[in-house]
């Protein structure tokens, strides 16, 4: 009882926090909630049984691992936005190339992402029904396909797209108190001296492409680079930097709160596993995480497809239509929601943005050797990302695959 009410007063204040008007209505944190509702998205909720058993104890080590790849590639961004943007900036035709590149790769990834959310929506929305059963979470999330293209063919997604900052608040404050009640079981376990050291299931290669696999869960940095209708450069690349801090912070407690309290025998690897965890710990938080799933992968879903819609239009001159493009996103989707299951997507949505985010390391290269007095060590270290990108891309691989090699 005393737990149940210590997660209702954290949720309570952190979201009267988040709704006060002075902090809803600064600049800098409404440009910040954008990539912070991406980044802490479906990842936040499959993660954590992911890396515990496969990685152990190590789990921290590589969830920090994850966190400054991600920063990296922000920072090979967040340099391209500054670049842009300098008065100094010079037409370029390798760099245009790379930037349409870079956009259409954006497109396939939002439409891996897109199913990823919706598939993680139907499971979480049935898992505890008496519907529970992998073909039933499918046909939900082809159900929700099919009314998110519906709405977007009729009535486009602007007034979907007004509910991002509600959602957002809202799951910022249920994570709280999921945090609170970790924190609690972690010093029951420790006061009990009942941690958990598993040692790693996987080690060598495939341990690290596992690692490529799982960058989609600290994904949605790259949206501020989006933003510049809203926000001038400066906002946008403090917004990003702060988005992925507080991200960071808040996935590594998550991590090493989760790694050493739960014994590995008392879950199975699923895309729900988070859910039943919970509940060892109090009912309420079973109830909370999936009212937050829900509301983060239906909203993530609609800002990914609308995204990606109205990029298809700006990359073909209007010859396809937002509304065309829905339609594309949503085939696509089914397709991959009805041959692969959401591990399987997982490491395609990896491959698909660090596709997305190798382009934009090289066009950071190339802003790098075009700009004067640029530092030898970025130069280097946006080559780098590009390496880096390049094995993400061809060698991520899903936890199956891991195990099998």
């Amino acid at each position: 009882m005393a737990l149940d009410l210590a997660i209702i007063f954290s949720v309570i204040i952190v979201g009267a926090i988040l709704f006060l008007p002075k902090l809803s209505r600064l600049d800098i944190w409404r440009a910040t909630v954008t990539p912070l509702a991406s980044i802490i998205g479906s990842g936040f909720l499959v993660l954590a049984p992911i890396l515990v058993t496969e990685y152990g104890e190590y789990a921290p080590l590589v969830m920090a691992g994850l966190c400054f790849c991600a920063y990296l590639f922000g920072a090979a961004i967040r340099f391209n936005i500054f670049a842009r943007n300098s008065p100094n900036q010079r037409e370029d035709l390798v760099l245009e190339r790379l930037e349409i590149a870079a956009s259409w790769a954006l497109v396939f990834a939002f439409m891996i992402s897109v199913a990823y959310y919706l598939n993680l929506f139907g499971a979480f929305a049935i898992n505890q029904t008496s519907f529970d059963s992998p073909v039933n979470a499918k046909l939900l999330t082809s159900g929700v396909y099919i009314l998110i293209l519906t709405v977007g063919w009729f009535h486009g997604f602007k007034a979907l797209e007004k509910m991002e900052y509600a959602a957002v608040a809202i799951k910022l404050a249920v994570i709280a108190g999921l945090l609170v009640g970790l924190a609690w079981y972690f010093g029951q376990k420790t006061t009990a001296g009942e941690l958990y050291f598993h040692s790693a299931s996987l080690s060598g290669w495939p341990a690290v492409t596992l690692a490529f696999g799982l960058v989609i869960t600290v994904q949605g940095f790259e949206t501020s680079r989006y933003l510049g209708r809203d926000y001038d450069p400066e906002t946008r690349i403090k917004s990003m930097r702060l988005a992925q801090i507080v991200c960071a912070i808040i996935y590594m407690a998550y991590i090493a709160l989760f790694a050493f309290t739960f014994d590995r025998s008392e879950f199975h690897l699923s895309e729900t596993a988070i859910i039943d965890m919970m509940g060892l710990i109090t009912p309420l938080l079973t109830i909370m995480l999936i009212i937050a799933a829900l509301a983060a992968q239906f909203s993530a879903a609609i800002a990914d497809t609308s995204g990606s819609g109205g990029l298809i239009e700006e990359l073909t001159r209007g010859r396809m239509t937002a509304r065309y493009g829905y339609a594309l996103l949503v085939i696509v989707g089914l397709v991959v929601t009805w041959e692969a299951d959401v591990f399987h997507i997982i490491a395609y949505a990896s491959r698909a943005f660090a596709a997305y985010y190798t382009l934009q390391s090289a066009i950071a290269v190339r802003h790098a050797f075009m700009t004067a007095g640029t530092h030898w060590n970025r130069k280097i270290g946006f080559s780098l990302l590009v390496v880096i990108g390049t094995l993400i891309v061809f060698y991520g691989n899903d936890v199956e695959s891991s195990n099998q090699g």
